[in-house]
């Protein structure tokens, strides 16, 4: 008993867990791959690192501000400074300094840096958001994808459930003598072709799910799915707006032009820095230091002594003189000597650059090169869009076209296919004959799912052009 109630559990927590799989819409989708996306993750720690750079560049308006201390020990012969005598002995010394530094006027090169670090940041998130549009493009692509081979599977089987009923019908009058067997057997071999289309269908519609999974980084592909929905030919009005229309709006969001233009005004901007330095810079400094002595000092004890230094040669009287007397005291404070022993200095420093073996020059023809560079580059993005456009364009209205001629075919072959089916049930159409009117109207069905999903993808992709979001269908 337990056992069942094990088992029933079981089965009850797997149903839930598959009728719980996730149907992906389009825009859950794409909002997944850009959240998830490996380039994107690093296009944004590559803006990370522009936000630093930027503040590098702020940095170099503040002054400089650095400080040192040191102590010493001397060992070696000193001179004793109560008897003058030079002997063995270790003195110490502690000394300190402050320096502060300013860039009063550097060539307008921090002034540059810092316009060339925005400008760094804008082309970072530029280029963030052409890998974003990129890769919303490739997952509407194989979203489109799985809908077409799903819908395709769809009239695979119903063509087969056709072909069944035509089977079990064409068997009973065979069995009833109506039919020779040869009809049956024709029938049988289209019955067979079907059930391996029906095989390729599901082969085609599993792998364009595990493609489309693995653009999302998604690592269960057996329970992946898109949502269940009819797309139908959108309704839009962009096939009536002119090339040259769309390339001009295009023009004012595309991130890769934006990319472009925001690289020449950084090599403009690497131009100017590289003129600053040919440049004579002025540079504001101060200083503190201070010193302290941990050695013994020498101080008068307020005695003094007579010594003899003559005599008087008329009277014989000696002549002496008062020598204060000195003992030995420790050092003076610590904190005592700081501001006894400091001093101060400031001033200005003037460099002119006279000649650096033509690498300042060197390095401003080397930038300029590359601000033509980044021009022509410019040059050939915008080109390259405006024949991306015109091509993207064309393929719309030829698709366009193509659905429709798929349609008038579909509806051609199904009443072909309706009248033969009415003389094949009467007698009057062998069953060969009737398996082509049958293959003409799967391969005319088929044909419109295809032109039915690449007109709606050329038409999102010109959409995308014009800078209408391919979140939704």
């Amino acid at each position: 008993m337990k056992v069942k109630i094990i088992t029933l559990l079981l089965l009850s927590c797997s149903y839930l867990v598959s009728a719980q799989v996730k149907k992906w819409t389009l825009r859950e989708c794409v909002e997944y791959a850009i959240e998830n996306n490996i380039s994107i993750q690093q296009s944004e720690l590559d803006l990370e690192n522009a936000e630093i750079d930027k503040s590098d560049a702020v940095g170099n308006f503040l002054p400089s501000v650095n400080g040192s201390a040191s102590h010493s020990w001397n060992v070696g012969l000193n001179q004793d400074i109560t008897t003058g005598v030079l002997r063995t002995a270790t003195t110490q010394f502690t000394s300190g300094r402050v320096s502060v530094g300013v860039d009063i006027f550097k060539g307008l090169q921090n002034q540059n840096r810092l316009r060339r670090s925005k400008l760094n940041i804008l082309a970072n998130q530029y280029q963030m958001d052409d890998m974003r549009d990129d890769i919303s493009l490739a997952v509407a692509n194989g979203y489109l994808q799985i809908l077409f081979n799903r819908e395709n599977l769809v009239v695979q089987k119903a063509q087969y459930a056709v072909t069944e009923q035509d089977l079990k019908r064409t068997q009973e009058l065979v069995e009833s003598g109506v039919l020779p067997k040869g009809d049956l057997l024709e029938i049988e071999a289209t019955a067979a072709t079907q059930e391996q289309r029906i095989i390729n269908a599901e082969n085609a519609l599993r792998l364009s799910k595990i493609s489309l999974a693995q653009l999302l980084l998604l690592d269960d592909y057996e329970n992946f799915d898109v949502a269940d929905e009819d797309y139908m030919i959108p309704k839009s009005t962009i096939t009536e707006i002119t090339p040259e229309e769309i390339y001009q709006k295009s023009l004012t969001f595309r991130g890769d032009v934006k990319l472009s233009m925001a690289n020449v005004e950084i090599a403009e901007m690497d131009l100017k820095i590289a003129k600053g330095t040919m440049m004579p810079t002025l540079t504001g400094f101060y200083g503190y230091d201070t010193r302290v002595s941990h050695q013994d000092r020498s101080v008068a004890t307020g005695q003094t002594t007579q010594t003899q230094i003559g005599t008087v040669q008329s009277t014989g009287d000696a002549v002496v003189t008062q020598t204060p007397v000195f003992g030995v005291a420790g050092p003076l404070p610590f904190v005592d000597q700081l501001w006894m022993n400091d001093g101060q200095s400031f001033g200005v420093s003037l460099n002119v650059p006279i000649f650096n073996g033509f690498a300042a020059r060197n390095n401003v023809k080397r930038n300029e090169v590359n601000v033509r560079r980044n021009e022509l580059m410019l040059k050939q993005t915008k080109l390259d869009l405006e024949n991306t456009i015109n091509q993207v364009w064309n393929d719309a209205q030829s698709a366009f076209k193509t659905f429709e001629a798929s349609s008038k075919t579909l509806e051609a072959r199904e009443l072909a296919y309706e009248y033969a089916k009415e003389r094949f049930d009467v007698g009057l159409m062998n069953s060969f004959d009737f398996s082509q009117a049958q293959a003409r109207l799967d391969n005319a069905q088929a044909e419109l799912i295809r032109a039915k999903y690449d007109y709606i993808f050329k038409l999102k992709v010109l959409e995308y052009y014009f800078g209408i979001p391919v979140e939704e269908l």
